[in-house]
């Protein structure tokens, strides 16, 4: 009974705060809440079948919140993946010196939270109050991060800023797992460093790779902090302009509860289509 008794306390966090609001919100997302008469009264909850569904599949807002994160995820996530591969390479050669110290300093923006790694963010975007902006007009540089055009990419950049060393140490630590003797033998048969980083260690380190692509294109889909913070200093992210901004938006603005589990239920459906899709045609792509 000794490993049972270990379990316990995770099983019964996980379904107090996973599983049963999992099947909470699946519930909700079948009743609607109705006034009678002239809606004075209180309102009365009843069952609503699949209207709610109904009504998410055909709302416009929602969709055209799923296309931008789809958007944001073509460009940024092989952006960040590209930069952790280069560092995770970089941390694994033998001539670099301190591995320790550009560990944490890599990962450092990880251990930020969110709400204030954003904060930082919109302070260097502000057009008043930051430094960078003002050193690149100082250039002839005028560009406005906060603006409909570029909010989208600064957000991008807000992501890849805080999750690239993170992404890092999964590849690293794939990399440790290599044998040395590939690189020896590789060494002996003229190859040079670039040779081994390309023909031996990036093979090897598919895996990882196809976890961290996972893993970014689920936060993707999932994003909120750093729309909902930069909303306070631009006027261009609006209530919709991610599905789970959107979500938020109609459960504590509107107090739509019902309407928001449909949303999250079918935003939790379009994440593993997308993120079960991309893994079975990786797998797909490599004989597995």
């Amino acid at each position: 009974m000794t490993p049972y008794l270990f379990l316990t306390p995770f099983c019964v966090m996980f379904l107090l705060f996973f599983v049963v609001p999992i099947f909470y919100a699946l519930y909700q997302s079948f009743f609607r809440s109705q006034r009678s008469g002239l809606g004075l009264g209180a309102p009365t909850v009843v069952f609503a079948g699949l209207s709610n569904y109904q009504q998410v599949l055909t709302d416009r807002s929602f969709f055209e919140g799923i296309g931008r994160m789809i958007l944001f995820g073509i460009v940024q996530v092989p952006v960040m993946l590209a930069l952790a591969l280069v560092l995770a390479l970089l941390l694994d050669s033998v001539t670099v010196r301190f591995k320790s110290f550009f560990r944490i300093a890599f990962f450092i923006p990880y251990g930020v939270p969110g709400v204030i790694g954003a904060l930082l963010w919109g302070f260097l975007y502000n057009p008043q109050l930051s430094p960078l902006v003002q050193g690149l007009q100082a250039i002839g540089i005028n560009i406005n991060f906060l603006n409909g055009n570029t909010i989208l990419w600064s957000m991008a950049n807000i992501v890849t800023w805080t999750y690239t060393g993170y992404n890092m140490l999964i590849i690293y630590a794939s990399l440790q797992s290599i044998p040395t003797q590939l690189y020896e033998a590789a060494s002996l048969d003229g190859c040079s460093a670039i040779g081994i980083a390309w023909r031996i260690k990036i093979p090897l380190v598919a895996p990882a790779l196809i976890l961290t692509c996972v893993l970014s294109v689920i936060g993707t889909l999932q994003l909120f902090t750093e729309p909902q913070v930069l909303s306070q200093v631009s006027n261009s992210i609006t209530s919709s302009y991610t599905p789970n901004l959107y979500a938020y938006f109609m459960a504590f603005s509107n107090n739509n509860y019902n309407y928001t589990a449909a949303l999250s239920v079918v935003l939790a459906v379009v994440t593993f289509v997308f993120s079960f899709g991309f893994l079975r045609l990786t797998q797909r792509q490599s004989g597995v």
